[in-house]
C-alpha cells in the first residue's frame, strides 16, 4: 500500500502511459475484452482475487479532465465493467474504483476503472 501511495505522489499527467502501450499492443497484457472504445485486462498487481481494469482507448488523463463529449464513453466504460464482471464470474458483487489525482491514488494518468471482487470488500476503503 505504501508503494502505491508513493507512486501516486510522483506520477505526472501528460505524455505516454503504460496503458497507451497496452492498447497499441506494444507491451503484453492479459486482455480479455476489446472493442472500438476500450480494453479490459487483468491487473498485474491484483488487490483482490479478481482484479481487472477497463481502459478507454481515448487518452483522457484524469476524470477531472473529461468533457461533455465524453459522457457516452464514460457510460460505455461502466457497461463494459458490468459485462466483464459477469464474464469473469463475480455474481456476489464487486467494487469499481476510479482514482483521481495524487490524493486519490492515481498512479497512471490515463483514466481507468478498477474492477475488484472475489472477496468481501471492507469499508472505508482507504
Amino acid at each position: 500500500m505504501a508503494d502505491e501511495i508513493a507512486k501516486a505522489q510522483v506520477a505526472q499527467p501528460g505524455g505516454e502511459t503504460i496503458f497507451g502501450k497496452i492498447i497499441r499492443k506494444e507491451i503484453p497484457a492479459k486482455i480479455f475484452f476489446e472493442d472500438d472504445l476500450c480494453v479490459a485486462f487483468h491487473d498485474v498487481a491484483p488487490q483482490a482475487p479478481t482484479h481487472f481494469l477497463v481502459v478507454p482507448k481515448k487518452p483522457i488523463a484524469q476524470l477531472s479532465k473529461v468533457e461533455e463529449g465524453d459522457t457516452a464513453l464514460l457510460g460505455h466504460l461502466m457497461m463494459i465493467a458490468k459485462k466483464c464482471a459477469e464474464q469473469v464470474g463475480l455474481p456476489k458483487g464487486y467494487r469499481l474504483v476510479l482514482n483521481e489525482g495524487p490524493d486519490g491514488g492515481q498512479s497512471v494518468y490515463h483514466i481507468h476503472i478498477h474492477v475488484m471482487g472475489g472477496r468481501q470488500m471492507g469499508w472505508p476503503p482507504g
